[in-house]
C-alpha cells in the first residue's frame, strides 16, 4: 500500500533553526533510549567536563540542562539524549512507517537542538513539546519529499503450532493497524500518535502541532473518526488491535477512549 502526504490545513510553523544542520550530527542509539557512544566526528567542539556527579546531571530538569547544553556541556546533553530519544523516534517511525528514516529524524532532532541550545528560552509546552515539534516538522517535510511504502503482508511461515499461528495473527493485525495509521492524512496521523501512543495531553499536543485547543480536539475527533472507518474496512476490530499489541495504548484507558470515541485527557 503506498501513500503521499495529504496535507489538511496550514503547515506547522517552521521551527527556529540557526540556518542548517551541522554537517555531522550526533550519533545516537534511538531505539534504546540512550545516547551511546557520540562519534568522534559529531561530536560538539566545547571540552567535554569532568563527570563530577553523573546522578545529579540525570537529576535534573531538562531546563536546567538545557542550560548547560547551552554552554556546551556534552555531558548534560547526552542526559538529555538518553532521556528524549526513545520517544522520539517512536514517534518518528510511527509517522514514516521506516526505522532508518526515524532515526534520521531523531539524529537531525538532538543535531537542532545543540545548534539552539544557546538561545532556547522554556515555555509552556517545555523541551518535550519544543523536541517533539521539531520531529513532527522533520516528518512533515520528508512526508513531502518522499513517497513511503507500507506493506501488510507477513512472510509465511512453515511453523504451524499454536503459537506460530498466534504470532502471525499477531502481526497481521499489527501490519493492518500500522497501514490504516499510515493511510490517515499526516496532521490526523500526528493527532493519534501524540495524544494515544504517547499518551500527550490536548494541551501539549496542541503546542506541538501549533493549534489551539479548539482546533485540537476537533482535529483529534476527525482523526479517531477517520481511524474507525479505516479499520473496519479492513474488518478489525478495537479487540484485534489490543490483542494484537499494534498500538501501546493496548493495555491503556486510551485503549477505550479510542474504541468509543471519548478524547484522551485534556
Amino acid at each position: 500500500m503506498t501513500f503521499c502526504g495529504d496535507l489538511q490545513g496550514e503547515p506547522l510553523s517552521p521551527v527556529e533553526d540557526p540556518g542548517g544542520l551541522h554537517p555531522a550530527g550526533p550519533v545516537i542509539d534511538h531505539r534504546h533510549g540512550t545516547a551511546g557512544a557520540l562519534s568522534p566526528r559529531a561530536l560538539p567542539v566545547a571540552e567535554p567536563e569532568p563527570p563530577r556527579d553523573g546522578r545529579g546531571l540525570a537529576l535534573r530538569d531538562d531546563v536546567a540542562l538545557m542550560r548547560r547544553v547551552g554552554e556546551g556541556c556534552q555531558a548534560s546533553f547526552a542526559v538529555l539524549v538518553e532521556r528524549h530519544a526513545a520517544a522520539l523516534y517512536r514517534v518518528a517511525a510511527r509517522m514514516l512507517g521506516d526505522g532508518h528514516d526515524a532515526e534520521d529524524v531523531v539524529q537531525d532532532c538532538f543535531a537542532r537542538m545543540w545548534q539552539n541550545a544557546p538561545r532556547w528560552q522554556p515555555t509552556g509546552a517545555g523541551l518535550v513539546g519544543w523536541l517533539h515539534r521539531v520531529a513532527m516538522n522533520l516528518c512533515f517535510d520528508r512526508k513531502r519529499r518522499f513517497r513511503v511504502v507500507v506493506t501488510d503482508e507477513v512472510p509465511d511461515c512453515a511453523d504451524q503450532a499454536p503459537l506460530a499461528d498466534r504470532l502471525i495473527e499477531q502481526r497481521q493485525a499489527c501490519a493492518q493497524v500500522a497501514a490504516a495509521l499510515a493511510d490517515l492524512p499526516e496532521r490526523y496521523r500526528a493527532a493519534l500518535v501524540l495524544c494515544y501512543y504517547e499518551n500527550f495531553s490536548n494541551a501539549l499536543a496542541a503546542q506541538v502541532l501549533d493549534l489551539n485547543i479548539k482546533a485540537m480536539e476537533s482535529l483529534l475527533f476527525r482523526a479517531r473518526r477517520q481511524m474507525r472507518e479505516l479499520l473496519e474496512a479492513r474488518d478489525i476490530t478495537c479487540r484485534d488491535v489490543a490483542f494484537a499489541g499494534a498500538a501501546d495504548f493496548a493495555n491503556s484507558p486510551a485503549a477505550h477512549a479510542f474504541a468509543t470515541g471519548a478524547g484522551p485527557r485534556a
